[in-house]
């Protein structure tokens, strides 16, 4: 287990003064908000009275609506360049304190590339990436990083936009290479089409992947494993791997974990939802955001440097 950023020291150090110099523009950004509010009120009111003495008190509710509900997105989002610069204040000191960097705002690398070659993402037509944890843990290279993915499904009134994936994805580099490429991930996501059952080969990421029947009968009714090097996977993917990854999912009630073993690095792509939120308007709130945060992104790390093992012989 890493040795845990303790909350206290951090509280009273350059982080607690830092955060007590931002309650200036905090108490701004809420006069701001509240300000924003109280003329969406004015404008839907102004609006729902026009519509009214025009003859539809029924359009008059629906604009009504739809103003002051516009008018307070838009209060909510002026909160954001305040929330996220105490955010990075925030997780940028218990990355430092774990000897990571923190970045807030990001670009995706790799491990996107990875996810979406290999298809355990869904199809978006938007993304967002946020919250990238990057360093070493336990002597590894490691990257986590959150991102949300987004669909505009319907027509006209009824096109909506719709969350496909919100969760994390996390990189860890291993302490040896692979030989083949593996994937692993919940039981049934590859059907036939029109059939029941599973394929037995997938073409992705340019690799053509095998079907493997794995030892342990509760392994194989939870997860499928397939993979170009049926050895190798077997040797990678035995059931105390496989509980490790549970315990992920289960630490951050996350769902449909999948994993990916290719050239010395192991991917896993997790909904878990949004995390990190460490920043709020409300000073009373830093230190259990702080704790919450420390132990969000302490779960992680200790299951990215229990996930990892000692090179054996024959397969370096």
């Amino acid at each position: 287990m890493i040795e845990r950023p303790d909350a206290d020291a951090l509280m009273a150090g350059p982080l607690g003064q830092w955060l007590s110099e931002q309650n200036t523009d905090r108490a701004a950004a809420k006069a701001k908000a509240r300000t924003i509010q109280i003329w969406a009120v004015i404008a839907a009111a102004g609006v729902a009275l026009v519509v009214t003495l025009l003859g539809s008190i029924e359009a008059a509710l629906k604009f009504g609506f739809f103003v002051g509900a516009a008018g307070f997105g838009i209060a909510e989002w002026s909160k954001r360049g305040v929330i996220n610069r105490l955010k990075g204040g925030i997780n940028g000191a218990i990355a430092q304190a774990l000897g990571l960097e923190f970045s807030a705002e990001m670009s995706p690398g790799l491990a996107f590339q990875w996810a979406e070659a290999f298809k355990l993402l869904p199809g978006y037509d938007n993304s967002h990436f946020e919250d990238m944890w990057s360093g070493e843990i336990a002597g590894r290279p490691f990257v986590l990083h959150e991102a949300r993915l987004t669909e505009e499904r319907g027509t006209g009134k009824s096109r909506r936009t719709v969350t496909v994936f919100e969760g994390s994805l996390m990189q860890v580099g291993f302490a040896r290479q692979f030989l083949g490429t593996t994937l692993v991930e919940r039981q049934g996501r590859r059907k036939r089409f029109g059939l029941f059952g599973e394929k037995e080969e997938l073409d992705l990421g340019g690799v053509r992947l095998s079907r493997c029947d794995m030892a342990d009968p509760r392994f194989e009714d939870a997860f499928t494993v397939w993979s170009n090097d049926q050895v190798e996977a077997r040797y990678l993917v035995h059931p105390e791997y496989m509980e490790r990854l549970v315990a992920i999912e289960q630490a951050f009630s996350g769902d449909n974990i999948r994993a990916l073993f290719r050239e010395g690095e192991l991917l896993i792509v997790m909904e878990s939802g949004n995390m990190f939120e460490s920043g709020s308007l409300d000073a009373e709130d830093d230190r259990h955001l702080l704790e919450r945060t420390i132990a969000q992104f302490g779960a992680l790390a200790d299951l990215a440097a229990r996930l990892n093992e000692r090179a054996r012989p024959g397969l370096n």
